[in-house]
Order: structure tokens, then C-alpha cells, then sequence
């Protein structure tokens, strides 16, 4: 039977373009990158990214700053007409700025309900049908106006409504709550300050632009407390320039009776979860044997780390190693980046608080210059209504003697020489309004409104009555909402200092194999047991003794040096395989070690022979680092292939591919200070040969030694004698 053919499918041909990369980069990534920029990932002036704008507005567009609170799930999708991210971006955005999660100094939102902590990893939010939220009091500031034409306001996404492009706050909120973005090519971190330090230095600068912004702007506040080391010069730094990082710790309290530490306050950088597994992975690692053990206890009453201490242990002390060893002590880097009229600028906070002020001049205009149109606006009607009630018998004469009602306004006009808008507003007013008390009320109202207009116009004309105002709001502001610091600000001189941790010291004997396995075994257990245990093939390059303070040099194939403190490194036994140093060291793939050294004081001299007859005597001091590098490069020339590295003044015999042998004393070599120094020409070589081999010398090794000594480098060395070739073939 014939089998079914499937009928061919048809596919539509590719189109291919060919296009350059710059114009592919600025079609489709630049317009992507603008926008992540400019509309989702940079704060602006007001202290808001778009999405915090348009949740906020659309909480004050439902009358939530007023009034009880509503279930989050409604306020998430009436905020879905403005900002079409879906609602789990939206109830993110509400949580982070809710009081209950704690992220903010000034939280936004008024919230009711699990949202969460800033402090935690993994403690999850309840989902939006369960919680509560309403806008916080201090969004009046926020609003201020908003309705007097303070701000432009643009469409939304689909132009059903429109939306405020900035919010006219009435201090600066852009300083006041911690803000965070990485856009595309650029970020912005910016720390928070109290408001009452801010709005008082908002002051000072508009009063004197010459200001010293550390005597009332002291330092960096945040929400969750700990203490921050104070640096006066880097704090100038951010404080001039808009970068630099400042250090923040926790604050704990010592239990003495139950032996505990109870951290209740760490920094903002940081979470719970993750001090706790950095402590489980120190204590694992028998770097904090201090410790018994180590506990989550927050509760509803606030954040709590418990640790409990071993006997005899000074709880001052460890902690300090606790700041050293984990984020309890943590840095915070600022860049006050900021979008200035769709631009984005990193600002020092003089700068920032010239912005704002400058924003917020122009907002106080435009609310002036609206309420001043809607006062002249009455003063015209009021001044019309004066002119009417000066003969109010004409007026309903007038009026009575009109025979339709379409000609009642034309003929009010005529009869007063007023304009339209006058007569419309008279013709409306009921019969029963026209008494005596009305009239009086009403003539009042006319010299109110006068000395109302006059004070406004007053306002927008002179520029010292217009920041005198804006100060005034200022101090409104700091007297309403202003309060105590809560993280505390600690001198560095005053911090006590990291004792490290005393390391044992006893002799140890160290194996290099080739394959690049390291032993660490004591005198003691290699008696006991003397017979390496090695991968098949491998074989034992190096041994030597030293002591488990010492620090290890590890030279690598690709011209660095791993540096590691012996007493880091497990002791082993000799039955064991060792530690892989590649690995163990993060060595990069196909890099081996070559050699290894130790040194407790790095005194002495280190020596790298060459193929090409040189070699280079370097002082191991050159390898010292006053920081805890782990890893210098740069370690030896690269010029030229090494064959050997020697360490002390013991002589070396050189071996050249000629089978010319030449004792060298170290001392004979110049010293180079530069690690990657070439050396100088220490055996002299034909074109085709090379130096092949360095090995110590023993005195049994020539039966003339003197025949392969060299009174000045470089020399030839010599050849074997009958005797001295078969003493070493012999040993080989």
C-alpha cells in the first residue's frame, strides 16, 4: 500500500537588510534607552519616578487623603488608567512607599495590613485583596495646589485623562526619602536625609547661597536606624559632587545574664537573612567559633537578631570581627543623579536645593497667578453687581420691562455700560438676595478682594516677598512633620577597633605536587604517616618547612602570584590528596602553579631564570601590599619562557641545552625592584642553545666546583668533566 504523502508546507521567504550597527543602535536601542532613562528608571525634582507619580495622583484623584481607607486591589486598578505595567508592578511600587514596609522616612502611604519589611529577604507581602491603604498626611505637601494650575499636566497613555508631569511639593522630597534606579548606561542612589536637616538647610541656602551645607544638613537618616561612621571629608565629597559612600552599622544590646548579643537595628543596605547566613557560613568555616548560635527572633515589636555567646566571651569584641566579617557593617554609595527638565545631571545637594528652589518658585507663580485671575475675575462681577445696586429701581425696571428673557442680559448692558459676564452674573441673582445686608456684605467684599489682589500682585513682582513665602511653607513643614534623627551618628575615632583573631602557631611542613595538589601537614603526623598519597602520574615538586602564621606566594603560569595565609588553609595528612590550588585560589582556566614560597616578614630575595640565560633577583618585599590583596599580577617577565624560581642565597647551578653547567651565586645578580623586570644576562648562550635547568647546589655535586664558578656574569660555564658526568648520570 502506497504510502500518504503529507502535503508540502510553504514558508514565507526571509527579508534580510542589511544595516549598519550605528543606525541599528540608534532606530531601535536608543528610543529604548531614552525611555528607561527619562521615563521609568531616573527620579526628577520632586523627589518621584513616574510610577510612584501616577499611583500617588491617582490615590489623591480618589480622595484618599481624606476619609477611611480603601482595599489596595481598587487603588491598583484605578492606577492601571495611568500606568499600564500591570498590577504587580503597581502593588510593588504601593508597598515600597507604604509605612508598613518601612522603606521610607516619610512613607507615603498609610497602609493597614502585611506588607512586608525592607529589612527582610524572604518575608512576602500579603496580596492586594487583603490590605488596606489610604495617602499619609504628609501628601498634603505633595498636593499643595495641584488643583491651581501648580504643574503641567499631560494625556495619559491612551488620552483618556490627563496626569501631572511633577508633583508641587513644598519641600524638598527629593532629599527627604532614600531613591534608587539603574537605568540604561547610568543609575541613581540617593540617600536619605531628615527633614527637619533638610528644610533647615533648604533655608539657609535660599537666604545665603554661601551656606556651609555640614552645620545643618549633618548626615544621611534612614528609616531603619543603625549608626553611621561619620567621615567628615567624605561626607563634603557627597555632599559637593553627588558621589562617594559613607558606612553604615547595626546597633546591638548585650544581654550579660543569658551570654547574648540582640541586634534590633542594621543597615539599610542589608537584610536579616542575609547577616544570618554569612554568620552560619564564618561559624561553618571555624572562623567565628565565638559563637553557640545564631537566631531570627523579629517579631511584631521590631527587628531581632539573636546571637549567643560561648563562655568567656567579650561581646564588644566579637562584634567588632562581626562588622568586619559581615554586612552588619555595610557601605552605602551615593550618586544623586536627577532629571532636570527631562536632562539627567548628578548634583551636589547645594546644587539640588538650587533646583528645587527654582521648581518650586515657579509652581508658587503659576498657584499665585491662578488664584489671582479667579480674584480679579470676582472683583469684575462684584464691581458690575456695585454699579447695579447704585440704582437697583432701574435695574428691576429693566428687567420687568424686557419680553423675553434672551434680551434680559443685552438690555442690563445697555441700561449700565457693563460687559457680558457682569450682566449674566446680576440677571442670576435671586430677588430675595438683594437686601440690605446682602448689599453692605457684598460692597465689603469689593475692598477685600482689592487688598487680596494687591498683595498677590505684590507677591509675583517682587522675587524677595516670593522665596520670603516659599520659606515660610519651608517652616511650616519642619514645625508640622519634622523629627527626631534616627540613625545615630558615630565619630570613627570612637569606634572600637577589629582585634584579629590570635592564630596558632606551630611548625608545618608544605607539598607542591605538579599537577598543582597542596599539603599542609604538621612534623607530627608526617611521622606518623609518611607516604604521599598522589593522583597516578603526579609526583612531588617542592617541599620545604615553615610555620602556619607565614603567608604563601603562589607563582602561576600566566606571570601572577596568589597570595594566602597558611593558617587559611586546612592542615591535611599525607595519606590525604591536598587542596587543588586552582581551584582553591579562583585561578583562571589552564593556569597552574609553578612555584611556591613562604614568608612571615617577606625579608630576602627571590630569583626567576629565564630560558634566554637571565635572570632576575627581585626582594620579596616587592610582593608586600599594605592592603589584603589576594592577587598581584605582574609577578615575573614575561619576556622570555621562566625555567626556575629560587628563594635565598643558596648557589644554583644553571644547566644550558649545551650540557655547560655554571654555579651561580645570587648575591653576583643585581637587585631590580620592579617585579616584571627582564633581569640581567647571567649565562651566556649560543643562538641555537638555552638555559634548560636550575637546580640548588650541594658541595658533593662537582669533584672542582671551581671549574663551573665564574668570577663575573655573564660566563659560559663549563662542560662536564669524565667523573662529574658520571657522578650525575649516577644520580639520575
Amino acid at each position: 500500500m502506497a504510502k500518504k504523502q503529507s502535503p508540502k508546507k510553504e514558508y514565507a521567504q526571509s527579508i534580510y537588510i542589511d544595516q549598519p550597527i550605528t543606525q541599528t543602535l540608534e532606530q531601535n536601542y536608543m528610543p529604548y534607552a531614552m525611555s528607561v532613562i527619562i521615563s521609568r528608571a531616573i527620579p526628577e525634582i520632586d523627589g518621584f519616578k513616574p510610577s510612584h507619580r501616577k499611583l500617588l495622583y491617582t490615590m489623591y484623584k480618589m480622595g484618599l487623603l481624606t476619609g477611611a481607607r480603601t482595599k489596595s486591589a481598587n487603588v491598583v486598578g484605578q492606577t492601571m488608567k495611568l500606568n499600564p505595567h500591570g498590577d504587580a508592578a503597581i502593588y510593588d511600587t504601593m508597598v515600597r512607599l507604604s509605612r508598613g514596609y518601612d522603606a521610607l522616612l516619610f512613607p507615603y502611604v498609610d497602609s493597614k495590613g502585611n506588607f512586608g519589611k525592607v529589612f527582610s529577604r524572604d518575608m512576602a507581602w500579603a496580596a492586594s485583596r487583603y490590605t488596606e491603604v489610604k495617602l499619609d498626611p504628609i501628601c498634603r505637601e505633595l498636593f499643595s495646589d495641584i488643583d491651581k494650575n501648580a504643574v503641567d499636566f499631560v494625556p495619559n497613555y491612551d488620552s483618556t485623562m490627563k496626569e501631572p508631569t511633577l508633583l508641587p511639593t513644598t519641600f524638598p522630597n527629593v532629599l527627604v526619602n532614600a531613591n534608587q534606579g539603574i537605568a540604561v548606561g547610568m543609575a541613581s542612589n540617593i540617600c536619605s536625609f531628615n527633614l527637619k536637616e533638610v528644610c533647615d538647610t533648604a533655608i539657609a541656602v535660599i537666604e545665603d547661597g554661601e551656606h556651609p551645607i555640614a552645620s545643618t544638613l549633618l548626615a544621611p537618616d534612614f528609616s531603619q536606624g543603625g549608626q553611621l561612621l561619620y567621615n567628615g571629608e567624605e561626607l563634603a565629597k557627597i555632599y559637593e559632587t553627588g558621589r562617594g559612600s559613607f558606612r553604615l552599622r547595626a546597633k546591638y544590646r548585650v544581654l550579660p545574664k543569658e551570654n547574648i548579643i540582640e541586634i534590633y537595628e542594621i543597615p539599610y543596605t542589608t537584610t536579616v537573612e542575609a547577616v544570618i547566613d554569612k554568620i552560619i557560613e564564618l561559624s561553618k568555616a571555624g572562623k567565628l567559633r565565638e559563637i553557640a548560635d545564631v537566631r531570627d527572633e523579629t517579631d511584631l515589636s521590631g527587628l531581632c537578631i539573636a546571637i549567643d555567646c560561648k563562655r568567656g566571651v567579650d561581646p564588644d569584641r566579637l562584634m567588632a570581627r562581626l562588622f568586619k566579617l559581615t554586612t552588619l557593617e555595610d557601605s552605602f554609595s551615593c550618586n544623586f543623579n536627577i532629571l532636570i527638565n527631562g536632562t539627567p545631571k548628578v548634583m551636589g545637594i547645594r546644587e539640588i536645593l538650587n533646583e528645587w528652589t527654582a521648581f518650586r518658585a515657579d509652581c508658587v507663580r503659576r498657584c499665585i497667578t491662578y488664584d489671582l485671575g479667579n480674584l480679579q475675575e470676582k472683583l469684575h462681577l462684584l464691581e458690575g453687581l456695585r454699579i447695579i445696586l447704585l440704582d437697583i429701581d432701574k435695574a428691576v425696571s429693566i428687567i420687568k420691562n424686557t419680553q423675553e428673557d434672551n434680551e434680559v442680559v443685552p438690555n442690563l448692558m445697555i441700561g449700565f455700560g457693563i460687559d457680558e459676564a457682569q450682566a449674566e452674573y446680576i440677571a442670576e441673582i435671586r430677588l430675595r438676595a438683594l437686601n440690605r445686608e446682602l448689599v453692605l456684605k457684598r460692597l465689603a467684599e469689593v475692598e477685600e478682594l482689592r487688598a487680596e489682589i494687591e498683595r498677590l500682585s505684590g507677591i509675583l513682582s517682587s522675587e524677595s516677598k516670593l522665596t520670603a513665602l516659599i520659606v515660610q511653607q519651608l517652616k511650616e513643614v519642619r514645625d508640622r512633620y519634622g523629627a527626631p534623627r534616627r540613625t545615630e551618628i558615630v565619630y570613627e575615632d570612637t569606634v572600637l577597633p577589629d582585634q584579629p583573631e590570635p592564630v596558632e602557631d606551630y611548625p608545618v611542613v608544605v607539598f607542591l605536587s605538579r599537577e598543582g595538589y597542596l599539603k599542609k601537614i604538621t612534623p607530627q603526623s608526617l611521622r606518623m604517616a609518611s607516604e604521599q598519597r598522589l593522583k597516578e602520574g603526579d609526583e612531588i615538586a617542592q617541599s620545604f618547612e615553615t610555620t602556619n602564621r607565614a603567608e604563601l606566594l603562589v607563582f602561576t603560569s600566566e606571570h601572577q602570584v596568589y597570595k594566602v595565609r597558611l593558617h587559611e588553609l586546612e592542615d591535611t595528612k599525607a595519606s590525604a590528596m591536598g587542596l587543588y590550588l586552582p581551584s582553591r585560589l579562583g585561578m583562571a582556566e589552564g593556569e597552574t602553579a609553578v612555584a611556591v614560597f613562604a614568608t612571615a616578614d617577606y625579608e630576602g630575595h627571590l630569583c626567576f631564570f629565564f630560558q634566554n640565560g637571565k635572570a632576575a633577583r627581585v626582594p620579596l618585599s616587592a610582593y608586600a601590599t599594605k592592603t589584603n590583596r589576594k592577587k598581584l599580577t605582574g609577578a615575573y617577565s614575561d619576556k622570555s619562557p621562566l625555567v626556575a624560581i629560587a628563594c635565598g642565597e643558596q648557589e644554583q647551578v644553571l644547566i644550558s641545552s649545551s650540557g655547560k653547567r655554571l654555579i651561580v651565586n645570587p648575591a653576583m645578580i643585581a637587585e631590580k625592584q620592579t617585579r616584571d623586570t627582564q633581569g640581567v644576562q647571567v649565562l651566556t648562550l649560543s643562538p641555537r642553545h638555552r638555559l634548560v635547568g636550575v637546580e640548588p647546589y650541594r658541595p658533593d655535586m662537582f669533584e672542582n666546583p671551581a671549574r663551573y664558578r665564574s668570577k663575573s656574569l655573564p660566563a659560559a660555564g663549563a662542560g662536564l668533566t669524565e667523573k662529574d658526568r658520571g657522578e650525575v648520570q649516577m644520580e639520575l
